[in-house]
């Protein structure tokens, strides 16, 4: 069992530190003090080159012996306990569990377990009651019973806090599937939402596309409302058993939440008079839908919960487990386990091989490995195989744009991203390929691309352009996570950094880019990361992205960021945010040093011109102090953003291709020449 905290969010955490801090050498170099004097100055910064030479080094060591025989890289993506739970609950709901399976599931939900019962979210976090009655269900179907000491103070850890009434709607479903919660008490989506032209509001046009994928199959599964009676009861799971859906306030009918409230009821009203032809042809339509968004490789989208829920889907349509879509379905799930040993079992929410292979090919280049590498060439040889060429859910938004793009996984066309697509495109300009004319039309098509799905306001969402309807949020069916995809500050950072690479930083879609940007700064000089934790996420993306676009170091936008970047500097020398800035003001900038988030506040830095400053010094420093033997660094703190505030992630290759990058940007410069304009 895992022992959390929840120490203060200014713990570790301290103010602008002073130009006279002394350095903490690692074991191969000798201490200096940086003071005012010229001669110590000099020694100090040659030695921290000469320590962060053989850091990056070590670290490129540990990452080339990673690399794949076919050029990718893949960390694993750790996020919670749900994953694990929602696998052996679908097991159980098809009637395919098997022993080795269940208890190496359990075995892994039990390790992270806090001490008061609950199941976190994220590494350190506080308990969290969804994912903790799903650990407990899981728990009870691989054996556990009630009255084992952790199971009893799980079960009164929930109750404390209103018990499986209070989890979100997610949740509940998978409750319902086995007659532990009521279908009724559940809010209503139709299947015939799949019917409704993209003009309409609450098409599935206007969810994001992962979000979007979910949906659709759960109309089917609530239109459906199966039912398969759990081997137990769960009373313990509720306040008051006898009664465990106890009624929620209505909204005022004049708000946005009264107006949902309201078109819940009658969309629950609507499926006792429903037009049975009507229906039959929506789930005919949905099943269509689903079928035709399936992988090559049996998944959707390439992540976990809408390959869960299509399966389940399908299924309750009449395709039995041997059909040929459904057994790759169930096929392409087992590909997301993860065995950290032989006995323990870890289900990955989707894989990351494309982002992390271009990540990875960017921190060796930067870090100094010649430009022909064969490493470097056989990463970009499976990049340039990885592009997707033809048009997916995007194109209803942009008709006539010629694919191009990236996706995050190893198989999902219908799906590419405009992260990993700019991502791509500025590793491939690192690698001397032998077919520089295969590498610039790939380019070129990826570029294309990108500039095309700019959104109406000059920045760029993940993976849809202008995905910003405000209705689907407000649904009482969308309790949990971020279910439209409005552009961001760290992706558009990323495709103008991208442009500017290409010498386009004087485009006008660059120029409005770059306008959006400095727009959407914080007051306190950051920017809010989605994608990544959280505002030292965003300021590392931006201002690398600003200076690269020509903006000087000089510029107030980018002195605004590195004033914020070394007051909330840690003590020991490294940066840290903890997840829940997202929800916390007190936690922004504030958590334990992480070597992924000490490098983004680095490539900020370095980028705006501080490399011979004592926060870069102190932060290259405690890289090289806290670096293992091997060449890599411990993370266990979640650093990756999938739903700001709701679903976390933690990448395991992040502790290694970010603080590689900015060790070889200390060492060798930034990239593609000196960019910062007017300095």
């Amino acid at each position: 069992m895992t022992a959390t905290t929840d120490g203060s969010p200014g713990a570790g955490a301290q103010g602008t530190p002073s130009a006279s801090t002394t350095t903490t050498a690692d074991s191969d170099a000798p201490s200096a003090t940086c003071t005012t004097g010229t001669t110590a100055t000099t020694r100090t910064t040659r030695t921290t080159r000469e320590t962060a030479e053989r850091a990056a080094q070590r670290a490129a060591d540990h990452l080339l012996a990673r690399q794949d025989p076919d050029g990718w890289w893949k960390g694993d993506l750790e996020t919670n306990v749900t994953m694990d739970a929602e696998d052996l609950l679908l097991r159980q709901f098809l009637g395919i569990q098997d022993d080795r399976t269940t208890a190496a599931a359990a075995r892994w939900i039990r390790s992270q377990q806090r001490d008061d019962g609950a199941w976190p979210t994220f590494h350190g976090g506080p308990g969290d009651i969804s994912a903790t009655v799903e650990a407990y269900v899981a728990l009870r179907l691989a054996g556990d019973t009630p009255d084992a000491p952790w199971m009893a103070s799980a079960s009164a850890w929930v109750r404390e806090r209103g018990g499986v009434a209070r989890t979100r709607v997610f949740t509940r479903i998978w409750l319902a599937l086995f007659g532990w919660w009521r279908w009724e008490d559940l809010p209503e989506l139709p299947p015939e939402i799949v019917f409704l032209p993209k003009w309409v509001p609450l098409n599935i046009y206007d969810f994001a596309q992962w979000a979007r994928q979910t949906i659709v199959p759960l109309t089917i599964v609530a239109a459906h409302r199966p039912v398969r009676p759990g081997p137990f009861a769960l009373d313990e799971l509720h306040t008051d058993p006898a009664r465990p859906s106890p009624p929620r306030p209505r909204a005022p009918i004049s708000s946005w939440d009264g107006f949902f409230q309201r078109l819940d009821k009658a969309l629950h009203a609507y499926r006792k008079v429903q037009f049975k032809p009507l229906r039959r042809s929506a789930l005919r339509a949905g099943a269509r839908w689903i079928i035709e968004r399936q992988e090559a490789d049996g998944c959707w989208g390439g992540i976990q919960p809408p390959a869960v829920y299509s399966v389940i889907a399908l299924h309750l349509l009449g395709y039995d487990l041997g059909h040929p879509v459904l057994r790759a379905g169930l096929e392409s799930l087992d590909r997301f386990a993860v065995w950290p040993d032989e006995g323990t079992r870890m289900i990955e929410a989707c894989q990351s091989p494309v982002w992390d292979t271009c990540l990875a090919t960017i921190a060796l280049a930067d870090a100094g490995l010649p430009a022909d590498h064969p490493a470097l060439v056989k990463a970009a040889e499976w990049m340039l195989g990885e592009q997707i060429t033809r048009t997916g859910d995007w194109a209803v938004q942009r008709p006539g744009l010629p694919p191009g793009g990236w996706a995050f996984e190893f198989e999902n066309d219908g799906y590419p991203d405009i992260d990993d697509t700019a991502e791509v495109v500025l590793a491939l300009m690192r690698v001397d390929h032998p077919n520089p004319g295969r590498v610039k039309s790939a380019v070129d098509r990826g570029v294309r691309w990108t500039v095309g799905m700019q959104s109406k306001n000059g920045a760029w969402g993940a993976f849809d352009a202008d995905n910003t309807s405000p209705f689907p949020n407000r649904l009482p069916f969308c309790d949990f996570g971020e279910v439209i995809d409005p552009p961001s500050a760290d992706v558009t950072a990323h495709v103008v950094e991208m442009l500017a690479a290409l010498g386009l930083e004087h485009d006008e879609h660059t120029r409005r880019g770059i306008d959006w940007l400095l727009a959407e700064q914080e007051a306190n000089g950051a920017w809010f990361g989605r994608w990544g934790v959280n505002y030292i996420y965003g300021t590392g993306s931006v201002v690398p992205a600003l200076t690269a676009a020509g903006l000087p170091g000089s510029h107030p936008a980018i002195r605004r960021a590195v004033n914020w970047l070394v007051s909330v500097q840690n003590e020991d020398g490294g940066w840290g945010e903890d997840l829940r800035s997202y929800s916390s003001n007190e936690w922004i900038g504030r958590g334990a040093s992480t070597a992924s988030q000490t490098a983004w506040a680095l490539l900020a830095l370095l980028a705006a011109g501080e490399r011979d400053s004592a926060a870069v010094e102190r932060g290259v420093r405690w890289l090289a102090d806290t670096q293992a033997e091997d060449g890599s660094w411990d993370e266990p703190y979640f650093t990756g953003t999938g739903f700001p505030r709701d679903f976390s992630i933690n990448y395991h290759l992040y502790r290694m291709v970010f603080p590689l990058t900015a060790l070889g940007r200390y060492v060798h410069g930034e990239p593609f020449g000196d960019v910062r304009k007017g300095d």
